[in-house]
């Protein structure tokens, strides 16, 4: 079992509390996953004047499906309530909003930190990197919190190394039974790979590539994912209970059905079904 934790709800997204920053502030180009080019800091075309999105019950079947795997970690109302106090973007000057479009990827990079970082402090196994993992954790909420003209000019990198490896002794830690810390498939290349019912319990997948993979009954259970690429795998009957380090927006991209098995802090895509 893993410590609860406080705070998880706040990082993920909350559209009613953002000013559509994700929807101005990043770029895409026309693809399978968006049915238009969009450049950086230009307002999506589907985006109404109250921030809503004119076809969000409809995102799939207009050619948008990106946009359904996305989520800010809750950057959006952080940026939108906090960092600029809740002045929206169209109503101040140009330079307000040009600023608000640069910190939104920053915080968007620290807010998934945070993610990771309240996820390993809950790890029991963890319980000796507790005080640097509750330091670290600490010291990224205050870089959330800093003045816009501090955020643009952060570099996120260095810290982003530093939580990495520290993650990266959680996980050795988490996985160091029989099962664990021997099985390391980090960055691998899995594309396409048939695992169908594979134990891939305590192995280290991290940042491995496994677009449509098939992993369909497969037993993921305290399997390191941490950057793994997890679009179009096939998670139909997978169970995903303990596993370290998953993201919303990996199983958003995912696809999966009723009988897939999740950790309590994410939930089901609408896309996978009832």
């Amino acid at each position: 079992m893993r410590e609860k934790t406080a705070g998880r709800a706040d990082l993920s997204g909350d559209c009613a509390q953002c000013f559509g920053l994700c929807c101005v502030a990043l770029p895409f180009a026309r693809s399978a996953g968006f049915a238009a080019d969009k450049p950086a800091g230009t307002p999506c075309r589907n985006l109404q004047e109250d921030h809503r999105c004119r076809i969000h019950a409809r995102l799939r079947q207009e050619g948008y499906s990106g946009c359904t795997v996305y989520d800010c970690f809750g950057a959006g109302q952080k940026v939108s309530q906090v960092t600029f106090g809740g002045q929206d973007w169209r109503t101040g000057p140009d330079e307000h909003a040009r600023r608000m479009f640069e910190v939104f990827p920053v915080v968007r990079q620290l807010q998934e930190l945070l993610w990771y970082l309240t996820e390993a402090v809950a790890l029991p196994a963890a319980r000796p990197l507790r005080a640097e993992l509750r330091e670290t954790l600490e010291e990224t909420e205050r870089l959330t919190l800093l003045p816009p003209e501090e955020l643009v000019g952060l570099s996120v990198d260095a810290h982003r190394q530093h939580v990495g490896a520290l993650l990266q002794k959680a996980s050795e830690l988490a996985r160091s039974g029989p099962r664990g810390r021997r099985r390391d498939r980090r960055g691998a290349d899995l594309m396409g790979a048939r695992l169908k019912g594979t134990d891939l319990r305590g192995i280290s997948l991290r940042g491995a590539c496994l677009i449509a993979a098939d992993l369909s009954g497969a037993d993921l259970r305290g399997a390191d994912l941490l950057g793994a690429d997890l679009r179009d795998t096939d998670l139909t009957d997978a169970d995903l209970t303990g596993a370290l380090f998953l993201t919303q927006p990996q199983v958003n991209a995912a696809r999966g059905n009723p009988g897939t098995r999740l950790p309590e802090s994410l939930g089901r895509p609408a896309h996978w079904g009832v």
